[in-house]
């Protein structure tokens, strides 16, 4: 969420203009993210949606710094703990890869190697920064495994990660990203291809992470029903842009930009307070190899006008705190949506 009222002190990540693009040939580029600002605040959580494509997962690989070949990040800044760590040296971002900045991937089965146990795993990625030999490794494996609700650690470090179903291994995961205390815990699609009620049981282990130890917290998403669950912020993106930013109460109730409207109509949420018809985007989202000009959102809106398919929106502020992206922002209230009632 792009605040700029903030003080530095109480933002532990700032993003600006960061653009990571692909070349997939001679003359042509990718640019799965074209210029995104946002900041997160401590021991807060920022909620990043979208559909497949948006450029959410490749925001987080910047942040990282592990985006894969034929990527690169063509610019920007991304400052954490107001340091530009876009322009340390790989040695130095080494050392925050892990410790100071820890990732969840979406697929709890290929987080781990299968012919490893689960305590040896964990026991590797404490001793990679903190080489204190084993007892000190297995207390502190001990510790995250009870911090995301594991009871039985003993038992559950002699076994491999194939003996545990998916959303187990997913938990066990998040246990291994807060095995060195990091600041920055980065959570991409962390319930994708799990069930409903595995997806609860997974947010509800990261809640209770995020309360115990004050973490800051960006979790990238596709379900709104997540965000609407676990965050604080919103950050929405479309074909590589940010198309809106607000505090989760104010977005969910108040939403500006078509897609966003489209996203949460098309999910049941709490805030809502009536039963709704579900109602799905029309469309599919742009080639990101060839997208159109003027808004990327503009073939699929219902709103849209001559000037949408020429010119591209600018990110303007709609409200306090509120970022909106659109020629047209909505006047829209999710609780008074007589369309879908």
């Amino acid at each position: 969420m792009d605040n700029n009222t903030e003080k530095d002190t109480d933002v532990i990540l700032e993003v600006k203009d960061l653009k990571t693009y692909f070349k997939t040939g001679p003359h042509k580029v990718v640019k799965a993210v074209e210029g995104v600002n946002f900041s997160l605040r401590k021991g807060k959580v920022l909620g990043i949606i979208g559909e497949s494509g948006s450029g959410k997962s490749v925001t987080a690989r910047s942040i990282l710094r592990i985006v894969e070949s034929p990527g690169y990040i063509a610019g920007g800044e991304i400052r954490f703990k107001g340091q530009d760590i876009l322009k340390l040296p790989e040695k130095e971002m080494k050392s925050i890869r892990g410790n100071e900045i820890s990732m969840i991937f979406q697929d709890p089965t290929t987080s781990f190697n299968p012919y490893m146990t689960i305590g040896a795993q964990l026991a590797e990625a404490y001793n990679a920064h903190t080489p204190s030999g084993s007892e000190k490794a297995k207390q502190e494996i001990m510790r995250v495994l009870k911090l995301v609700g594991i009871t039985n650690g003993e038992e559950v470090i002699k076994k491999y990660p194939c003996e545990f179903s998916a959303g187990f291994r997913q938990r066990i995961f998040i246990a291994m990203s807060m095995i060195l205390y990091p600041d920055l815990l980065i959570a991409d699609e962390p319930t994708t291809s799990l069930g409903i009620t595995i997806q609860a049981e997974i947010i509800e282990a990261l809640s209770e992470v995020q309360k115990q130890t004050g973490i800051s917290i960006m979790i990238i998403t596709h379900d709104f029903g997540v965000v609407s669950q676990f965050s604080d912020d919103i950050f929405v993106m479309y074909a590589g842009r940010c198309v809106e930013s607000a505090s989760k109460k104010d977005l969910l109730r108040n939403p500006k930009h078509p897609y966003t409207v489209g996203l949460i109509r098309s999910v049941p949420l709490l805030e809502a307070r009536k039963t709704k018809r579900l109602k799905s985007i029309p469309g599919f989202p742009p080639d990101m190899s060839n997208v159109p000009e003027g808004c990327p959102f503009a073939s699929r809106c219902e709103y849209a006008k001559d000037i949408c398919h020429k010119e591209v929106p600018a990110l303007k502020p709609v409200g306090e705190g509120h970022m909106c992206a659109c020629h047209f922002p909505l006047d829209y209230d999710i609780n008074e949506d007589t369309e879908l009632g």
